[in-house]
């Protein structure tokens, strides 16, 4: 999967929504949460969402996405690489090392990891790239902020790092305004020829993810079942296919 076009996932933890109408009509890839399937597991369960991945038969591609709490995610650990004991450092491997396992998997496209566990070279990030690189899977760089809107500098910066550590920068942000919302997508446009993809979480920001890819962002991400939405202000899957279409 390249990104040099505009790429609709549908976001979800089951695998079984590709097969759906709904998805197999308006998507262009399955965006799957490994970190909620393997939170929901049992204790002694070995990566459930890995077994998943390879006995998945769908039609369309998959974004493996094993997110880790402190990036808004359920896998642990719930603080970032500067914070991290042994301990924490030890579950940052293992969610890693899945999402290695997830790269090798015929089916996976593109495996999502945080870029401040890039930035940092955290343990298993080292794995996630090489199997990527072995499989011809993309490596989405993933950047979010739960709490504001950066300056539309420091937004490049982040998106400028994302693309020195991946293939793809993806940035999530929090709008309290409208100006927040024309900020990003003013970023937006001025990377409109690299493959980056923006949005601005919130109610306020929720228009973004319909303009966005009219400015240049490569990837949106909207749940089959609007009561499933895994970021705040995100459009069900028909409804922001529909917005898309229209505005592009």
């Amino acid at each position: 999967m390249d990104f040099e076009s505009f790429v609709l996932c549908a976001a979800t933890d089951d695998l079984a929504d590709a097969a759906s109408a709904v998805a197999r009509e308006h998507a262009d890839a399955i965006e799957y949460r490994m970190d909620a399937v393997d939170a929901a597991a049992d204790a002694g369960a070995v990566s459930p969402s890995v077994t998943a991945l390879a006995e998945y038969d769908g039609d369309l591609p998959v974004v493996a996405t094993n997110r880790a709490a402190w990036e808004g995610g359920e896998a642990a650990p719930d603080v970032p690489p500067s914070e991290q004991d042994a301990v924490d450092e030890t579950r940052a491997r293992n969610r890693l090392e899945s999402l290695a396992a997830a790269a090798s998997v015929d089916a996976v496209a593109a495996v999502d990891v945080e870029l401040a566990s890039l930035a940092a070279g955290s343990p298993g990030v080292d794995t996630v790239l090489a199997e990527a690189r072995a499989n011809d899977v993309a490596v989405i760089a993933s950047s979010h902020d739960f709490e504001r809107t950066p300056s539309r500098a420091a937004m490049r910066e982040t998106l400028a790092t994302g693309l020195e550590h991946a293939d793809v920068a993806k940035l999530a942000v929090t709008a309290e305004s409208t100006r927040d919302a024309l900020d990003v997508l003013a970023v937006t446009s001025e990377l409109a020829d690299e493959p980056v993809a923006t949005m601005a979480m919130g109610a306020v920001g929720r228009h973004t993810r319909a303009v966005a890819p009219v400015y240049g962002s490569k990837i949106g991400y909207a749940p089959v079942d609007p009561e499933r939405a895994t970021a705040p202000g995100q459009y069900d899957l028909a409804t922001l296919a529909g917005l898309v279409a229209d505005l592009r």
